[in-house]
């Protein structure tokens, strides 16, 4: 991961500061109904506030695809962020042009605007230098606090770098820092866990961490793929039989490598997935024909907390079963629960992110007590995959 500047290395006062935000929150009827993405802003922005700054927050949301789009606006968000930062937001309702030019030459050292959703603009995306060129115009500093979309070589998340003294914002530097410390320059032994319905969305991730963990633990219904390669009969339970050959070949490398492959040796099987279904608990080589394979069982869970309690550094992306519906938090809640109380000891490193692994470490009420839990999706599993991210090379020294 390529050094970078931070803000305390930013000569800001009375300064343009383009802030590249992911502003691209769950909404409903026009309503912000998540916060999150906003409220991990805010520590940037208040440090460029204080240091007298004129904020410019851009960001897209959702796929406009170079057309305005009225379900789309940002305008909505705008009260939200000020509310927030505890500080008034102008709204241009362009993000290059004349209505915005209006917007950023009215601020003053320590104001704030937010402009309109980027991907308006064909060139957004496109990385166009011409508008790359428009947005520049508008800022002295560029600033880019979305790692979430570090992934793409757009341009405000790449362009922009290029043309104007860059920075990563407080969000994007405690991002890289956890992620570097979790994966490039961990303590040792570090354990890596990877849960979620099908391996063929993550075999990226596998192949690159087979050779980089100590231990790599499999769950959710991918680990059925794994039993299945190794001939246990998992019943009904969610498999890619056409995968066999691939996990046999993820195994075989991970011996080669030095990397334990950890599978669950009991589950918690059911008819279905249903609130109020009758589960019962059975030995891995004794899942019933007609069942399914919903959460690792209390034996695996027991087994995996002792593992974890011997490792210095945690990576998890994705939950150890079906977590959406009780009883089958059960497995991943236990790891949750020890993964937090290990990190609050200052023994264990804990780094966590993905959609689905966000929503069960909030369900298990223990996102907060985590080193680092990341809400990218697409970039931090990239990152998993060993890919170099244009938006955060962009920001290398």
């Amino acid at each position: 991961m390529p050094s970078f500047k931070t803000l305390d290395q930013a000569d800001v006062s009375g300064k343009r500061v383009l802030v590249r935000a992911d502003l691209n929150v769950p909404m409903k009827d026009g309503r912000v109904t998540d916060a999150t993405r906003i409220e991990r802003l805010a520590p940037t922005i208040k440090d460029l506030i204080a240091k007298k700054a004129k904020v410019i927050v851009i960001s897209h949301f959702d796929r406009p695809k170079g057309k305005r789009v009225p379900e789309m606006s940002l305008r909505p968000i705008a009260p939200v962020l000020a509310k927030v930062i505890g500080a008034n937001v102008a709204f241009a309702d362009d993000c290059i042009g004349p209505e915005a030019k209006k917007i950023v030459d009215s601020l003053q050292p320590g104001e704030v605007a937010l402009l309109e959703n980027l991907r308006y603009h064909n060139g957004e995306e496109a990385n166009e230098a011409s508008f790359v060129k428009e947005i520049a115009a508008l800022g002295d500093v560029y600033v880019n606090d979305a790692f979430s979309a570090a992934h793409r070589a757009h341009a405000s998340t790449e362009g922009l770098a290029h043309v104007l003294p860059a920075y990563a914002g407080r969000q994007m530097q405690a991002e890289l820092e956890a992620l570097t410390l979790a994966l490039e320059h961990p303590k040792k032994p570090v354990m890596a866990i990877v849960g979620g319905a099908k391996i063929s969305t993550k075999l990226d991730v596998l192949n690159h961490l087979v050779e980089k963990v100590d231990m790599l633990v499999i769950g959710g219904g991918m680990a059925n793929t794994f039993l299945n390669a190794q001939g246990v009969n998992i019943g009904k339970s969610l498999c890619e039989h056409d995968l066999a050959e691939t996990a046999r070949a993820i195994l075989a490398k991970a011996k080669t490598s030095g990397c334990e492959v950890i599978l669950p040796t009991d589950a918690v099987v059911a008819d279905g997935l249903k609130e109020g279904v009758a589960t019962a608990v059975v030995d891995i080589n004794a899942v019933p024909a007609d069942k399914m394979i919903l959460d690792i069982g209390p034996v695996s869970a027991a087994a995996l907390e002792a593992k974890l309690g011997t490792c210095k550094t945690l990576l998890w992306n994705g939950p150890l079963g079906a977590f959406e519906i009780k009883p089958f938090d059960a497995g991943t809640n236990i790891i949750a629960v020890a993964a937090a109380v290990l990190t609050q000891k200052k023994v264990l490193v804990s780094v966590a992110g993905g959609g689905d692994t966000v929503a069960a470490l909030n369900a298990a009420g223990v996102a907060e007590k985590l080193t680092y839990v990341s809400t990218a999706g697409g970039a931090f599993l990239e990152w998993m995959e060993g890919k170099e991210l244009p938006g955060v090379k962009a920001l290398g020294k």
